[in-house]
């Protein structure tokens, strides 16, 4: 593909990200996409087979852009310190900065959005969200594991449901966060979570 086709198809992805976090999948039209990207219905359906087809590339769209996010901070996390738990509490603290760094009120999780209307896809849309909600797991549960070899935790605790309050945390800042209109309950959020695991572990 092309640079000016691969520049087009991502102004597309991004103009109909934007819509639907505001409005939603179903309501948003392939019309509205075409008018607020500035291309032709026929320029859209060169990119994409469909509204369908569009969903699942934003998807695997949004999920490379957090592991890329999370991969950065946690490689700056890593050069900062060799203990687990300390790499883990500066991923958290990271996180949270880029998050109040931000101009505008987060617009909101894309795969939370479409879960919500999930019964308008199919089952390999389906499962990328769940792969994606699971990657998020796997990514904060590995990083437990180190903390756990080292350090016992104060408390009796799963792993796996420790692992999932990073992404109940975020998801639920997030949505304080579109309520209220300030990123700050995203931050207060993910500082709650680190903290839990500096009482858990230190």
């Amino acid at each position: 593909m092309g640079k000016r086709a691969s520049n087009t198809q991502e102004r597309i992805l991004a103009t109909a990200e934007q819509i639907i976090l505001c409005k939603g999948f179903s309501g948003t039209s392939i019309d509205e996409i075409i008018d607020k990207a500035a291309i032709t219905k026929g320029g859209f359906f060169y990119h994409f087979e469909g509204k369908v087809d569009l969903a699942r590339r934003l998807i695997l769209r949004y999920l490379e852009q957090d592991a890329k996010l999370f991969g950065d901070l946690f490689e700056q996390a890593d050069q900062l310190s060799e203990d687990p738990l300390q790499q883990l509490l500066i991923f958290l603290k990271l996180f949270a900065n880029a998050i109040e760094r931000l101009e505008e009120t987060h617009p909101g999780c894309l795969v939370a959005g479409l879960t919500y209307e999930n019964q308008q896809f199919d089952e390999e849309i389906r499962e990328l969200i769940r792969a994606g909600v699971t990657s998020w797991r796997e990514l904060i549960l590995r990083r437990l594991e180190a903390v756990a070899k080292q350090r016992p935790s104060k408390l009796a605790v799963e792993l796996t449901e420790l692992a999932d309050m990073f992404t109940t945390c975020t998801e639920g800042g997030l949505l304080l966060a579109r309520i209220f209109n300030d990123n700050r309950h995203i931050v207060t959020q993910l500082l709650n979570y680190r903290t839990h695991l500096r009482l858990l572990f230190e």
